[in-house]
């Protein structure tokens, strides 16, 4: 058995070195060119603009309840998507309704009334190219009630695309997350 193996390395070894063709190498691949380019620059031009548009929907939102002054600055197609609900707004109107709709609940004693404290320091806005900014912070939310101190209920972190439709600021998309309750007392 070692003379077969023997004569099977002796056939087979010599053939294995017979010199083949080389492989050729590839052929080198093109390579774009890194071309890179920064966002827009922020301004504060731009933050005072949203963080006044931002100012005058919350004041509505848990205030005033002028649901004629929320139609100015709301868009058609707005969209609200919340980490407890999901998508809950599909369209300005649905939106502008629903407060509306919340409004009414306040007035009849069945929702509490709120108020809405945005956190010093974290706003942020950004410039979108050719469309509008993004907005992005947190928030503190607190309970109303008569003769006590507003108690704080929960504070959430929220993303806000502004669309500027001819000069005019509409919130577009809203994206509100990480609702964290307050500790209770």
């Amino acid at each position: 058995m070692t003379r077969n193996v023997a004569l099977l390395m002796a056939v087979v070894f010599p053939l294995g070195c017979i010199a083949a063709e080389p492989v050729p190498a590839p052929a080198p691949k093109p390579h774009a060119a890194v071309n890179l380019r920064a966002g827009p620059a922020q301004s504060k031009e731009l933050f005072d603009a949203i963080a006044a548009k931002d100012k005058a929907l919350f004041d509505i939102v848990f205030g005033s309840c002028d649901v004629a002054a929320l139609k100015g600055l709301i868009a058609d197609d707005f969209e609200f998507y919340h980490d407890k609900d999901g998508l809950s707004e599909t369209s300005g109107a649905k939106f502008i309704d629903d407060i509306a709709k919340h409004c009414e609940r306040i007035e009849k004693g069945v929702d509490f009334r709120a108020r809405r404290e945005l956190v010093e320091g974290s706003l942020g806005v950004y410039p979108l190219n050719n469309y509008g900014a993004v907005e992005t912070g947190r928030h503190n939310f607190y309970a109303i009630e008569e003769g006590k101190p507003d108690r704080m209920t929960e504070s959430a972190q929220f993303l806000q695309v502004w669309k500027n439709d001819d000069g005019q600021w509409k919130l577009a998309r809203v994206v509100s997350y990480d609702h964290q309750l307050a500790p209770q007392k």
